[in-house]
């Protein structure tokens, strides 16, 4: 049984970039962090549901999603949905798509994640540890939303020479919500994923990310491996489908280390 925080760390896990294996480092942690006796909640805000497929859910099966609660006022215990990673979910759809329209003529639409997570905290509902937010491939509305609602933020980050081009903006935009939203927002680091320790270059991308941005690097770095890929299909994190591969065991690692810079 986990000693319920009055209030959860509310991380969001952000890179512009597509392909940096984001929201399998948001399934992976989660499950990770379940194993651990933590409560937690994953929000999906990508629109193409990724997130949601991958925990075995089909978003066309949806009525209700994260979408409704952001822009029509449900609230969100409505839509949480428990899967059988251990973890709960708010849900996303494509009509998250018309979410980012929706609330860009919304007076305060940086503060709108905020507020839900204020309202789930408040409620006689279900506590969390941990909220976990699986931000859009965009520095849009959505993503400045979730950066204003995070204590923390986690950029996973491809080892690869230029997958690195896009942390300056993502950086940016964190220094922006910083002067303006969220002034406690910190970057927890940059997590290394489809890392190939065979190479010289992997590594070398690593210490050049953290000697130009002076950013931490969040260990163990994620290994390449064709077990990611399997496991959306299955719809069930890597921890369920491949429980001792070297991947799964990363991200334990992670989990594990995310908690102690939590409780620091």
């Amino acid at each position: 049984m986990s000693t319920r925080a009055p209030h959860p760390t509310v991380l969001a896990v952000a890179n512009q970039k597509g392909g940096v294996a984001k929201t399998t480092s948001v399934a992976s942690i989660g499950a990770a962090l379940a194993e651990l006796g933590q409560s937690v909640l994953l929000v999906d805000l990508d629109p193409q549901a990724c997130l949601t497929f991958s925990l075995g859910i089909d978003p066309e099966d949806l009525e209700i999603s994260v979408h409704h609660v952001l822009t029509k006022g449900i609230g969100a215990a409505e839509v949480i949905l428990e899967t059988d990673d251990g973890v709960d979910l708010l849900p996303a759809t494509i009509e998250l798509a018309r979410a980012e329209a929706d609330l860009l003529t919304r007076t305060g639409r940086e503060h709108v994640i905020r507020g839900v997570i204020e309202d789930l905290t408040a409620s006689d509902g279900k506590a969390y540890d941990w909220i976990l937010l699986d931000c859009p491939p965009s520095l849009g509305v959505l993503t400045v939303a979730a950066l204003t609602a995070a204590d923390g933020v986690l950029v996973p980050l491809q080892c690869e020479t230029l997958s690195h081009r896009g942390v300056g903006q993502l950086l940016d935009t964190v220094h922006d919500v910083r002067r303006f939203t969220n002034r406690d927002l910190v970057v927890w680091g940059v997590l290394p994923t489809l890392y190939d320790g065979r190479t010289n270059h992997a590594r070398a991308v690593l210490d050049t990310i953290s000697d130009t941005y002076d950013l931490e690097v969040v260990e163990p770095p994620i290994p390449k491996t064709i077990k990611f890929a399997e496991a959306p299909a299955a719809g069930r994190s890597i921890l369920a489908t491949s429980r001792s591969s070297k991947g799964a065991q990363a991200y334990r690692e992670v989990a594990g280390n995310l908690m102690a810079r939590a409780a620091r």
